[in-house]
């Protein structure tokens, strides 16, 4: 079986990480099939929202496989140090890691996260790339790098505070405790913890409820919201003005105005 088993239903693309016998950690070969299943899914215009999961019940994601990538490295080093040699699996490159983790792509269709189980280390830096977050009653959250001497340098530190109140970041990153789903909903973290059998019903209907929406509006509200985490806040509403400016010179925003005038479901075109 695949590392990571990529599928498209509709106007939605399931991402599967597919190693429950190592609590799905990301080996060489899962890191490229991830990269590349979320470049497909962002270039792919026939697929609206994505929803990421973990094979089995135990795990959505344990971070990368460190038993492999010790050894690797080990076995390495003087040619990687050098540039000689990069990380050569089928479907790697060097930046698979970061693109797998949502660092170096900018993906503005919506990504669900359907957490079942562990979601720690890489697993947690990927769930921060993730927009919506429904978690198992199961699942349990962390970034354990620093019970290590490791420093957590997926995105973490950069995403967590800008996500959830600064108390509760600090907690997460400084204690490196296990932080279980309840207070992990109470954090701000995730949207919902659900029944572990109910999981992916939710995450469903999460994503054919925005696929209700007009897709080009969905992907600019994404888009608006990212870009003006970085602007001082008059430069903000200027670029946010920009966006619904452009959106409503949209045929879909026209169809969505007709629509409701003819008293009748919206046709999306995506243009």
């Amino acid at each position: 079986m695949p590392e990571v088993i990529y599928e498209k239903r509709g106007r939605i693309a399931y991402v599967t990480i597919n190693r429950p016998e190592r609590k799905n950690a990301l080996n060489r070969v899962a890191f490229g099939m991830l990269a590349n299943a979320w470049l497909d899914f962002n270039a792919d215009p026939e697929t609206w929202v994505a929803i990421v999961t973990g094979a089995g019940d135990q795990a959505f994601c344990a971070g990368g496989d460190l038993k492999e990538a010790i050894q690797f490295f080990a076995d390495n080093a003087a040619e990687l140090a050098s540039g000689e040699k990069t990380p050569g699996a089928e479907g790697y490159h060097p930046m698979s890691p970061l693109i797998a983790m949502l660092r170096e792509v900018e993906i503005y269709k919506p990504i669900i996260a359907a957490v079942n189980g562990i979601c720690v280390a890489g697993g947690m830096e990927m769930l921060l790339g993730t927009d919506l977050r429904i978690a198992s009653e199961k699942a349990s959250f962390g970034i354990y790098e620093p019970r290590r001497a490791l420093f957590p340098g997926g995105g973490t530190t950069v995403r967590l505070p800008r996500q959830v109140p600064y108390c509760f970041a600090m907690e997460v990153l400084l204690t490196a405790d296990p932080i279980p789903a309840p207070l992990a909903y109470e954090m701000g973290i995730v949207n919902r913890v659900v029944p572990h059998e109910k999981l992916m019903e939710t995450a469903e209907q999460f994503a054919q409820t925005i696929i209700k929406n007009g897709p080009l509006a969905v992907r600019a509200v994404k888009e608006c919201v990212h870009r003006n985490l970085r602007l001082p806040l008059k430069e903000a509403f200027e670029l946010e003005l920009d966006y619904s400016a452009k959106v409503f010179m949209t045929e879909d925003a026209q169809e969505g105005l007709t629509a409701f005038r003819e008293k009748r479901p919206p046709v999306w075109k995506g243009k």
